[in-house]
């Protein structure tokens, strides 16, 4: 079952949507702030964050920011009262995998969790057109074939390797066996013609992929 830590600042609502999440996604735990929120996350290591955009200290935008520096493989959905334009863009652009409005029911709510997990990026229908809108307006990025042959679960890998984790400890961050983690760096190694781990690690410097 999908597991997910719900992030907002009244509980109320907090405890609304455990009880309609319920039986349809483990619920490991749930916070009002956002120092409480990023300490609940990076200990309980949830597959989705659910997060409020507008909270005391920052709000989501803080909390994506604070964990992704520490679990870069996190995934988010935003969950707001807000249908705001500016909102949607900053929050995707913080890292989020989708964004949808408090009107949700708790089934579509748990299929949105799902999905997020999966991979795939969600939002309420209406808020859709936001973001294809703003990032339409940006210019073409430029195309690098060499990293586009590389799949989402390679660069997650790469970027981790550059960042100077154990095949172990990038296991244990992406939920995969250190075998996986070693077939994939070999992929990776195989597909750019590079032969060790700290050819990769500059390959990726040299493209911005890590800080």
């Amino acid at each position: 079952m999908t597991s997910v830590v719900l992030v907002d600042d009244h509980q109320l609502f907090r405890s609304g949507v455990r009880a309609e999440l319920d039986g349809l996604v483990e619920v490991l735990g749930d916070a009002a702030t956002v120092e409480d929120a990023v300490r609940e996350i990076l200990e309980v290591e949830p597959d989705v964050v659910v997060l409020d955009v507008h909270m005391p200290g920052g709000g989501g935008l803080e909390v994506i920011r604070q964990v992704s520096e520490r679990r870069p493989a996190q995934r988010f959905l935003a969950l707001s009262v807000s249908d705001a334009p500016e909102d949607v863009i900053a929050v995707i652009r913080a890292g989020a995998r989708g964004y949808v409005t408090k009107t949700i029911s708790g089934v579509e709510l748990a299929d949105a969790v799902r999905r997020v997990a999966d991979g795939d990026a969600v939002f309420s229908p209406r808020l859709a057109g936001f973001v294809l809108d703003a990032f339409a307006s940006l210019a073409p990025a430029e195309v690098d074939p060499e990293l586009d042959q590389l799949t989402t679960r390679e660069r997650e890998v790469l970027r981790h390797i550059a960042r100077g984790y154990l095949y172990k400890e990038i296991a244990a961050r992406l939920g995969i066996s250190t075998k996986t983690v070693e077939a994939h760096v070999s992929a990776v190694l195989r597909k750019l013609q590079l032969s060790s781990r700290h050819e990769l690690s500059r390959w990726a410097v040299q493209r911005r992929l890590v800080d």
